[in-house]
């Protein structure tokens, strides 16, 4: 039964159930457009698709597509990397029910940004915010580790965001990795530099 409840997340309404900290809060409710911060934040931001193919859904994701069970859905993972760091491992899967008419762009993707597609479109209707911790046993926080290369005991904090378009449904989860917090300090850097500059040519 332990098994099985570490390959769940505990999904929550509010963020301040978390205990993450400040500066990953506001990275974790931030509105708008995800990939549009990301750009904001860097000088070069990339889209690295990992897979895009045919997979089981996760257990804890197939009461919020309206499943019954688990079943094969259309599954697609990348990492978002800003100047070459990998910042936020990202989960979209979709019902097989979903027509091409549903998601047109989605099949053709590859390495663009889904949320560009997704704010930019007057059809996408999208649902309320949810957040969790992501723990060892959990099969995102395996992926990403993997993806990373890296091992070791640790929390991550996801969001996850159901959006719909016509009859059709997509899950979109954003795992935040630690480097992500290095983007609030790098124009924190960026502004002190840029006000001091500013101080001395008023001078």
């Amino acid at each position: 039964m332990r098994g099985a409840s570490l390959r769940q997340a505990l999904w929550h309404p509010h963020v301040n159930r978390l205990g993450a900290p400040p500066a990953l809060r506001d990275w974790l409710t931030g509105g708008g457009s995800l990939t549009a911060r990301l750009v904001a934040h860097s000088t070069a931001f990339r889209v690295q698709r990992l897979h895009q193919r045919r997979a089981m859904c996760l257990a804890d994701e197939a009461g919020v597509l309206g499943l019954r069970r688990a079943v094969q859905v259309l599954e697609r993972e990348v990492l978002l990397r800003c100047d070459g760091v990998p910042v936020v491992f990202a989960h979209t899967v979709v019902p097989l029910s979903a027509t091409a008419s549903d998601w047109p762009l989605f099949g053709g993707l590859g390495e663009r940004s889904l949320g560009s597609t997704l704010f930019y479109d007057p059809q996408v209707r999208r649902g309320e915010l949810e957040f969790a911790r992501i723990r060892a046993g959990h099969p995102l926080m395996q992926r990403a580790r993997a993806a990373l290369g890296v091992e070791g005991d640790t929390v991550f904090f996801a969001r996850r965001c159901l959006y719909r378009r016509h009859r059709g449904s997509l899950l979109v989860t954003e795992v935040f990795l630690p480097p992500v917090l290095a983007l609030n300090e790098q124009v924190n850097i960026s502004s002190k530099n840029t006000s001091k500059n500013t101080s001395k040519n008023t001078k």
